[in-house]
């Protein structure tokens, strides 16, 4: 079964900066796929998940969280259409969080932040895990996705819904065109 890890807080603003690239090369042992810049990696052989988050720790220059989630509930995700099927505008960006680990308690959705007036942010459900939601493309509504953190009360990290689907590729075989 496939893993999929997302590293939080990486190549964000300048800050904790490296080369996912390089770190996929590094464990390639473990027949690792990059995705983007943002610290998403598919791992394609067997592994435990704590031996996986001890080496990916240990070849990284700084310390980060790594949340970790199977392939296949991914994989169900994107054929469930968390989004529904209309599309959407091209002012509005939809996103999945990825809690540290699932919560069972849930607050009421959806949650719009600011709470008041248009919303910047608004997080329309979760299942398990993972949190989707959708902002404005304004520098403020980015501000907003730490508020994921406290209102699940985990650790959560963000990833843009094209590269959810980016990563499905992947799991799904197309790992050629990703390299």
């Amino acid at each position: 079964m496939a893993l999929v890890a997302f590293l939080r807080g990486v190549n964000v603003g300048g800050h904790r900066t490296f080369r996912p690239s390089t770190l996929a090369r590094e464990l390639s042992g473990f027949d690792v796929v990059n995705v983007g810049a943002a610290g998403t990696l598919v791992v394609g052989k067997p592994v435990s998940r704590a031996r996986l988050r001890a080496e990916l720790l240990r070849k990284l220059p700084f310390k980060t969280e790594v949340l970790l989630c199977n392939g296949g509930d991914l994989t169900r995700l994107a054929t469930d259409h968390p989004f529904g099927a209309a599309p959407t505008r091209p002012d509005i960006v939809r996103f999945v969080s990825i809690l540290l680990k699932a919560r069972h308690v849930r607050p009421s959705m959806p949650v719009a932040f600011p709470p008041d007036g248009q919303w910047l942010l608004r997080v329309i459900a979760a299942e398990k895990q993972f949190v989707f939601g959708e902002y404005r493309r304004q520098m403020k509504a980015i501000g907003y996705l730490g508020q994921i953190d406290r209102l699940f009360g985990v650790p959560a990290t963000t990833r843009n819904w094209n590269t959810i689907m980016a990563v499905v590729r992947v799991l799904n075989g197309d790992s050629a065109k990703r390299r």
